[in-house]
């Protein structure tokens, strides 16, 4: 193995008429690995770190340097296959023809606020809100589900839902889609 410290010019000077004469080749066949251009770029620089790192065999004639490139280029692309397929991804990957993901932060956040509304709520009242609202049950459906007459179902949540206003401080906002 070729140390940094021992031949650093020869080195240099090899890696830069490898990628000067296999750059192009081994970039077009990384990228019909990946798929990916930022992906097979990144293929071509492990490529070309592993051919400095192991630059003594490649000046010794051990074979065709450019089979050797694109043998190490394939095995990098395996290499990197087998890591994301043990690993659980850590960002979600994102095409670059796919627009952005949304924030959902702002619903979230609404969400939790309604939760915790829900809690201060008293059984009967919450019942009926949850029927109605999160399992999207009409007033009939939501009567059968808790054993009371559909009028009663009417009447909590009417009851229910100004409870919730105040119990969230009277918020017309977040509310307006309640109604």
């Amino acid at each position: 193995m070729a140390e940094s410290g021992r031949y650093p010019k020869r080195t240099e000077a090899l890696i830069c008429s490898l990628y000067a004469e296999h750059g192009r080749s081994l970039l077009d066949y990384a990228t019909r690995l990946t798929g990916n251009r930022a992906a097979a770029e990144d293929v071509v620089q492990e490529t070309l770190v592993r051919a400095w790192k192991h630059a003594d065999d490649l000046v010794e004639d051990k074979g065709s340097v450019r089979g050797w490139l694109l043998t190490v280029a394939r095995r990098v692309v395996i290499d990197q296959a087998r890591a994301r397929s043990v690993r659980p991804a850590e960002v979600a990957q994102v095409d670059e023809r796919t627009p952005f993901a949304t924030d959902h932060s702002e619903s979230v956040v609404t969400t939790l606020a309604v939760l915790d509304a829900l809690d201060r709520l008293s059984l009967d009242h919450r019942e009926v809100l949850v029927e109605l609202y999160y399992r999207s049950r009409s007033m009939d459906e939501a009567a059968q589900s808790l054993g009371v007459p559909p009028g009663t179902v009417k009447s909590r949540s009417h009851h229910a839902l100004t409870a919730l206003r105040a119990v969230m401080g009277g918020g017309e906002s977040c509310w307006s889609s309640v109604r």
